[in-house]
């Protein structure tokens, strides 16, 4: 696995990674770092064509029929553009051949949707461009290989690399925080073994006289609402209330975790907010972008709680996911307790998917009136 996370950071600094799977040998870019250099030097490494490989999510966006297949192969012209290729990858396109394709749409090689993966699991678009090495293409590779240009992983060692956070948390360091709504406060910091992804357990008060159950919030990082107040969700309110909640209780867990945009980071959030803005919902706009409607999984929370010493909890949420999740790594849901922020017209239409297509409870929420524009 090693080898693949490193060629995730080369993926993710715009470099060639070469993936074999005993039958296809390609040469891969994401897409996201995609440029007219990058994708000339792809070409001067490996004679073939290149072609677009995306996921099935992003096929049906584009009117395509995947299969049953997890990933497609289209084919470029050769006067494909960079921007026509980002585009395909990201924007809404009703005709997709009026852009930089040939018609014939094929399900991809293993060691094509393995380049996908890796992208997905480095918070990349899940889309890339690759060229099948043939004849004599291969011996070029050995020795780009060979003197360190390019990283060669395996489709078996690629597809072992989680998309989404779990990789047994380790306790790195921890210090005292007081905050506004809860002076007696521990922050724990946990690092993944791989490296690549950090999450925060905020322990409220002291262990000794919390409640049982233990009150907990499992709240996914969101930068937009957290720490700017965006409108478009509830996420910095809920972080705020649970915080006032737990202290309020005699103390308790707030785990703080690296699971930005449902999962999908930063950047593919920002993307999805702009076809948002176009129409779709969260749920369609994540799927567009070739991811699925929520990549977030809760195995690191568990293993933190453990840490903490917690098995039994009163969970402040509104998703009965997190509820599943929980049980199912051994930690016993007493009870739930709702957690609510506040409805305004740039979040009620998210609010209302979450209740509509995810089955989040806020009915309680939406009882209230929203307020005057």
């Amino acid at each position: 696995m090693q080898q693949a996370e490193r060629a995730i950071f080369d993926l993710r600094r715009g470099q060639p990674v070469r993936i074999t799977d005993g039958e296809c040998d390609v040469l891969t870019l994401a897409v996201e770092s995609l440029t007219e250099e990058s994708l000339a030097r792809l070409r001067g490494m490996c004679n073939g064509a290149p072609a677009l490989v995306i996921t099935a999510n992003r096929a049906r966006t584009l009117d395509l029929d995947p299969g049953d297949a997890p990933a497609v192969r289209l084919a470029l012209r050769e006067d494909a553009a960079t921007a026509d290729i980002h585009a395909l990858a990201t924007a809404v396109c009703s005709d997709p051949a009026d852009h930089s394709l040939h018609p014939t749409t094929v399900p991809a090689a293993r060691a094509e949707y393995a380049a996908t993966h890796m992208a997905r699991a480095g918070k990349l678009l899940p889309a890339v461009i690759t060229i099948r090495a043939r004849g004599t293409d291969a011996t070029g590779l050995d020795r780009l290989e060979s003197d360190g240009t390019i990283l060669h992983v395996t489709a078996d060692e690629a597809l072992t690399v989680p998309t989404t956070p779990w990789l047994d948390p380790v306790h790195v360091s921890d210090a005292r925080v007081p905050l506004a709504d809860a002076d007696n406060t521990r922050f724990l910091l946990f690092r993944e073994a791989n490296g690549l992804h950090e999450h925060v357990a905020v322990v409220i008060g002291e262990r000794g006289q919390w409640p049982d159950p233990v009150p907990i919030r499992m709240h996914s990082a969101c930068l937009t609402g957290d720490l700017f107040g965006s409108l478009r969700c509830d996420c910095g309110e809920q972080l705020r209330n649970s915080v006032r909640t737990i202290d309020a209780a005699g103390g308790g867990v707030l785990l703080y975790l690296a699971q930005e945009g449902r999962g999908i980071g930063l950047a593919n959030k920002l993307r999805a907010y702009n076809l948002q803005d176009a129409g779709m919902d969260t749920l369609e706009a994540n799927c567009s972008l070739g991811f699925g409607a929520d990549e977030r999984h809760y195995d690191a929370a568990v293993a933190m709680l453990r840490h903490v010493g917690v098995e039994r909890v009163s969970l402040l949420t509104n998703n009965p996911l997190k509820i599943g999740a929980l049980e199912e790594g051994g930690i016993t849901v007493a009870d739930r307790q709702p957690l609510h922020g506040s409805l305004n017209p740039h979040n009620v239409r998210y609010l209302n998917t979450k209740a509509e297509r995810s089955g989040h409870w806020l009915d309680e929420l939406f009882a209230r009136a929203l307020p005057d524009e």
